[in-house]
């Protein structure tokens, strides 16, 4: 019996659930369980109530189902009970293992990390991203926002044992968007890809199928790739039953919409545009896909904090995208029914307060008040097949985003060597030394005149010595100079305006009279009376200065000025400076030191305001 228990529990670790058995098996350890009543399952079910159809669509069979309704997984199908005894036979000790996915965006890769960064006084950025790598314990790591460029990445940041990374660097500014991919070797993927057009593409280990993207033009498709949002690394996967499959993730770090910049709303739906044409051209192809990393739409009411007070909510172009690419389950109608699925949804799909993202400014993370605008976005059959759970890592800090990551049961398959993307593949990291001719680039010159330029050679010349001699004949001798040796005249300095006519040399101006002959002498009374008001005018300024000199140390020895108290709670308020352009901007005032949080919280920020008086 105590052999039946192990093989039941490498069952359970396999992915086999035994709650459909009824009450025959109230235990794992139950000495009326056989591994016979295992393989050969009654088949009647508990009578449930029917789900929805569209439930059924998506989970297969009837009993399956009603399975998924009570809340429990699905019974074993046919095929999977004939491979069973296979499995059995082959032995059971060893459990199958998961797939761990895990995306993060990590605002900023070279900043050491506040709780997940070693606290050694020798901690620099590489040793906390290999900190992280291991805290997180996942297969497949998606960063966005690293924020560094290929010439700011050092060889610890990018090659970390036991991982092969794989960046893609915004080309148009420093320190701004990026995104990048850690795997395990266990998990090296067979290609890997920058960007969703195609244009950075080396043909040698790429990921392929783009589809019809005839829509954009070769400048707008440059431009959405330029800022390094995208990154393709497609993998082989062998479900439990043995079959390979072929899986590709999109690391994707998509726009913000600025309010105040119209055409960065344009930008952002183009890229959605551009992101679902390539995820779709990839599942005709016949890979599973999933798109994860930080999507800068908050989808639903329940996925953001203050849903009731914004303004046409579900009229925002970036939902109403959502809401073509994912499926509803609990949706009747085929209008919404997408190729993609929300994993976390999938799992909770009322579960409130389930937020990625807070204002680190106001300190809204300390009571909740955020949004949820990172995804692990699977395809349908994916999702239902083999994703396991979707979860969210609200207690990792060191970022304004939580962690979010979902756990597959396949198994990966490497790549007996790394795609050419790879990071430890790069000149600067390969260990082989640079010709400075990789520095160097070619001058393109046009076909006419390459055409040209022998016909002309002997002319060109000929020309060349005539202009170098008329060149010698124009040049001023030191003779000829005259007075450039010696100080030169004032007037130099000067040209005349072309707007007033020159004066003639001929002309000679009247010259002014002296001062001394326009001066009056001044009587003994007046001088009396110049004296006294420059003494008055002396004592003034001496009583100035005095009174600024004493004005300044008592400022200064003064200490702080005084902080005022909110009216909501009566606590020593914080002085924040304005940062919007505007007649304002630099301006100081204080406001409630609290953190943001709902209107109805009273632990959260009240409504105080005051400008500070200028010192």
């Amino acid at each position: 019996m105590h052999r039946e228990t192990m093989l039941l529990t490498s069952l359970h670790f396999l992915g086999f659930d035994f709650t459909y058995l009824g009450n025959r098996t109230k235990s794992f350890r139950s000495a009326s369980f056989s591994v016979h009543q295992f393989l050969f399952p009654p088949m009647r079910a508990k009578k449930v109530e029917a789900p929805p159809q569209c439930v059924r669509r998506f989970c297969g069979t009837h009993e399956n189902a009603c399975a998924k309704a009570r809340g429990r997984r699905a019974r074993p199908t046919s095929e999977q009970q004939a491979v069973l005894p296979r499995l059995l036979w082959r032995g059971l000790s060893r459990p199958f293992k998961m797939l761990r996915v895990v995306s993060w965006n990590i605002n900023g890769i070279r900043r050491p990390l506040q709780g997940m960064a070693n606290q050694e006084p020798n901690n620099c950025a590489a040793v906390a991203v290999g900190r992280i790598l291991d805290e997180l314990d996942a297969d497949i790591v998606c960063l966005q926002e690293t924020k560094v460029t290929r010439d700011a990445l050092t060889e610890p940041l990018a090659i970390v044992e036991g991982y092969n990374s794989y960046f893609s660097f915004s080309r148009n500014r420093s320190g701004y968007s990026g995104v990048a991919t850690f795997c395990k070797d266990s998990a090296t993927p067979v290609a890997a890809e920058e960007g969703l057009s195609g244009l950075f593409a080396t043909q040698n280990g790429d990921v392929g199928c783009y589809g019809n993207m005839d829509e954009f033009t070769q400048e707008e498709l440059r431009a959405l790739d330029s800022e390094g949002r995208a990154l393709l690394t497609q993998h082989k996967i062998r479900t439990w039953e043995g079959k390979e499959r072929t899986l590709t993730l999109i690391n994707v770090y998509c726009p913000h919409a600025d309010p105040g910049r119209p055409e960065r709303l344009v930008f952002k739906m183009r890229f959605y545009r551009l992101l679902q044409i390539r995820a779709e051209a990839l599942l005709a192809a016949g890979s599973h896909v999933i798109i994860l990393g930080d999507l800068n739409t908050a989808h639903r009411p329940i996925d953001h904090w203050d849903s009731v007070n914004l303004e046409c909510f579900e009229e925002d172009p970036g939902r109403k995208w959502m809401d073509g690419l994912l499926s509803n389950l609990g949706c009747q109608s085929a209008s919404h029914v997408g190729p993609f699925i929300d994993s976390y949804r999938c799992f909770q799909p009322k579960q409130e307060g389930a937020f990625t993202c807070w204002s680190a400014v106001t300190g809204a993370r300390h009571l909740n008040y955020g949004s949820r605008i990172d995804y692990v976005l699977g395809d349908r059959t994916l999702v239902i097949d083999t994703f396991q759970a979707s979860f969210l890592l609200p207690e990792v800090m060191g970022s304004d985003h939580c962690p979010v990551g979902a756990v597959l049961s396949v198994s990966s398959v490497p790549a007996k060597q790394c795609p050419s993307l790879c990071t430890r593949f790069l000149p600067e990291f390969a260990g082989t030394q640079l010709k400075i001719l990789r520095f160097l680039v070619p001058l393109k010159q046009g076909p006419v005149l390459e055409q040209s330029a022998p016909q002309h050679n002997s002319q060109t010349r000929v020309q060349t010595c005539q202009n170098k001699a008329r060149v010698r004949s124009t040049r001023l001798r030191p003779s000829q100079l005259g007075s450039s040796r010696g100080q030169k005249n004032l007037k130099s300095y000067f040209q005349p305006s072309p707007s007033c006519p020159q004066a003639s040399p001929d002309i000679e101006l009247p010259s002014l009279p002296l001062m001394s002959a326009l001066m009056t002498p001044k009587t003994s009374e007046e001088e009396a009376v110049a004296k006294v008001v420059k003494g008055q005018a002396k004592a003034s300024e001496a009583k100035d200065e005095k009174e600024v000199r004493t004005s300044f140390w008592k400022s200064l020895l003064a200490g702080p000025l005084h902080i005022p108290l909110c009216g909501g709670h009566r606590e020593p308020c914080v002085m924040r400076t304005v940062k919007k352009p505007g007649p304002n901007l630099g301006r100081h005032f204080y406001m409630c030191a609290r953190p943001r949080g709902p209107p109805n919280d009273p632990s959260s920020r009240c409504n105080f305001f005051l400008w500070s008086r200028p010192s």
